[in-house]
């Protein structure tokens, strides 16, 4: 037995949990990220500064940047690894929802230690504190409940034993993973209790390989043997099992071809003869054409969202079956799939050995040759896609301002897709892309090619502006000897860059790849070409008139990051992105390239159609047609 305060318990407790995974044992808990305030420095803060045991502690600038860094680290360790994330109450808590949900999203652990009232009430309203006069039990905290895993309030020392094993199930679960939040209260935090000895004793969670029963095999390889055309869909779920060459083996032995998801890329590698990319609405041409013909789609490890199923409309065979191998049963449901609920690469193994002894072989010819030497035509377009010096292409619904604005800010005008192009051709094979929301992840998806495993992070499951920066902090310290980069819209950068510094501090180089093109070009897009005005999505100041139409706002990133101390370079022609790419390797510290990339410059379209709300009755005629179009690609999509 051992009387500690319960913070000093829950210090003790983290540093000595273990995952074992095929056999190999793993340090669960690498340290604990926070932005001390009142509700956590004089509790779980007193723990630590005692003793930390082989914990680390990180500094974060922001709670919601620090919780990303935290979730990244995660996924970079393909959730073996994990940084607690510990707050204040109230606002210091409240920043982390956001990044809780996008962890549960995305099945990342993320383990969430934010302060709480005190359990005794006496000192009510304590500074920070939220009240609700129908019930005093409610707090901030209780924000937490939608967005997590597995959820739970300290109000006594000893419940952190029952509430921590808990918070252990759920993030090693690979089934239910994500976000767990055990709020503490701030006085219980300083409280003692004598706990026995046993709380403390090494754990090692063991994450099992749960194969999908017998039954369910039988049911998937019946659907699989009917396809003459199907196509693998590979998630998420194929890098956490680390089953991408297990994939690919599978795929050669049937002859069938794969597609990748936002998450799934680089857990499959790009140059496999049978990766036709990534697919839906942020996919390629390649994908997308064998996608449409399908009869048989095999998702794996895929939760289908939207832009993967292109709001349901893009298997469009009349006679399309969907199979998923999931670990979670309620993704593998979707799509009214038959399904086989296992870990990808056990599933896989079974599934082989049913195919294998029933001589299964697709039917393709040469379709899969033929999308890929279209998608490689147009990658050639694009990685040389220059605009001419009127920029008239670029303007849409925009008045006669426009084109000397851009010739001023741009120069001779950089598009997103040959800088792309160039960058991937010019940084290290296994150097790790890091990227979340704008138009980006489309660009990406399409464009990047991964021919090392686990070298994409892209969080597109929550599409979470500002999670770029502090997610290439995350990935670098997951993996310290790789150069990570971070590409980031200009949008993203203002919402949120905090943990650059936190790069500096703890002298783990990240690359910031800025792509400036005054605003949030992605929404840009969609409201424009949907019939709706050039309404507050450039950065513009306000006009004499009162609107946000004024000139376009022009602002020197590179000026910004360097008061940090971070290396930059400003970037307007092929020469100096040369120059600043090459001179970047070399430095120590981090890094930050701010490139002034022409609006209207990415990719777009590729044959998927995604589901927006769009205004039923509108005056202008391009609301209307938008409406019409709406509704003709929601006939043609499946209802469920």
């Amino acid at each position: 037995m051992a009387i500690m305060t319960m913070g000093q318990a829950l210090v003790r407790f983290l540093d000595n949990q273990y995952v074992r995974f095929d056999g190999v044992e793993t340090k669960f808990v690498e340290g604990i990220f926070t932005v001390f305030g009142h509700g956590i420095v004089c509790g779980l803060g007193q723990a630590l500064d005692e003793n930390p045991g082989q914990l680390k502690v990180f500094q974060g600038k922001n709670e919601q940047g620090m919780a990303h860094v935290a979730a990244s680290f995660a996924k970079q360790n393909n959730r073996r690894k994990i940084i607690a994330c510990a707050s204040s109450i109230g606002p210091g808590a409240c920043n982390m929802i956001t990044a809780a949900a996008t962890a549960t999203v995305n099945n990342i652990p993320l383990l969430l230690f934010p302060a709480d009232t005190f359990a005794i009430r006496q000192p009510d309203p304590v500074l920070q504190q939220f009240e609700q006069p129908y019930s005093l039990a409610v707090t901030t905290n209780d924000a937490y409940k939608p967005v997590c895993r597995y959820w739970d309030r300290i109000t006594r020392p000893e419940q952190l034993m029952s509430a921590m094993i808990n918070a252990m199930r759920v993030l090693t679960d690979p089934s239910n993973c994500g976000a767990v939040c055990v709020a503490l209260c701030q006085d219980v935090e300083a409280e003692s209790y004598d706990y026995p000895d046993s709380f403390f004793a090494k754990r090692v969670h063991t994450i099992v390989r749960n194969s999908a029963a017998d039954e369910e095999i039988e049911d998937i390889a019946s659907v699989i043997l009917s396809a003459k055309k199907p196509l693998i869909i590979a998630g998420g779920g194929v890098r956490y099992s680390e089953a991408g060459s297990a994939v690919e083996a599978f795929a050669e032995k049937y002859n069938i071809p794969f597609a990748e998801t936002q998450s799934g890329k680089s857990a499959v590698l790009s140059s496999h003869p049978l990766n036709l990319g990534g697919v839906g609405v942020t996919g390629n041409a390649a994908a997308n054409m064998i996608a449409k013909e399908a009869d048989v789609v095999i998702g794996i490890g895929t939760r289908f969202s939207d832009f993967t199923t292109a709001s349901k409309s893009l298997y469009a065979n009349p006679d399309v079956r969907f199979v998923t191998i999931n670990t979670d049963r309620f993704d593998a449901y979707k799509l009214d799939a038959v399904k086989a609920v296992g870990d990808a690469k056990a599933t896989l193994a079974k599934l082989d050995a049913v195919l294998e002894k029933a001589n299964y072989k697709s039917s393709y010819s040469n379709e899969i040759e033929t999308a890929q030497k279209v998608w490689a035509d147009e990658m050639a377009r694009l990685s040389a896609y220059c605009v001419d010096d009127n920029f008239e292409p670029l303007i849409q619904a925009r008045d006669e301002r426009t084109i000397p604005e851009m010739q001023e800010i741009f120069g001779k005008g950089l598009t997103q897709t040959q800088v792309l192009a160039y960058i991937r051709q010019n940084i290290a094979p296994d150097a790790i892309a890091v990227a979340a929301a704008g138009s980006l992840p489309g660009c990406m998806q399409r464009m990047w090619t991964s021919d090392v495993r686990d070298t994409y992070n892209m969080e597109y499951g929550y599409s979470c502006m500002g999670y770029e920066i502090a997610g290439a902090l995350g990935s670098k310290l997951a993996e310290p000897d790789r150069e990570v980069y971070a590409f980031c819209g200009d949008g993203s950068y203002l919402m949120l860059h905090s943990e650059l510094v936190t790069s500096i501090q703890e002298k783990k180089k990240i690359n910031v790849l800025l792509f400036d093109n005054i605003g949030f070009g992605c929404i840009n897009n969609l409201q424009m070409s949907n019939g709706i005005g050039n309404l507050a999505t450039e950065f513009r100041y306000r006009d004499e008139n009162g609107q946000l139409l004024g000139d376009l706002m022009q602002i020197d990133y590179a000026m910004s990051a360097a008061g940090y101390g971070v290396k930059t370079y400003s970037v307007k022609t092929m020469e100096e992105l040369a120059f600043a790419l090459e001179d970047s390797k070399k430095q120590s510290v981090s890094t930050l390239i701010d490139i002034k990339v022409l609006p209207k410059t990415m990719t777009d379209g590729y044959g998927a159609w995604w589901n927006v709300g769009i205004a039923s009755v509108a005056k202008k005629e391009g609301v209307q047609e938008a409406y019409k179009n709406k509704v003709e690609n929601f006939r043609k999509a499946r209802k469920y």
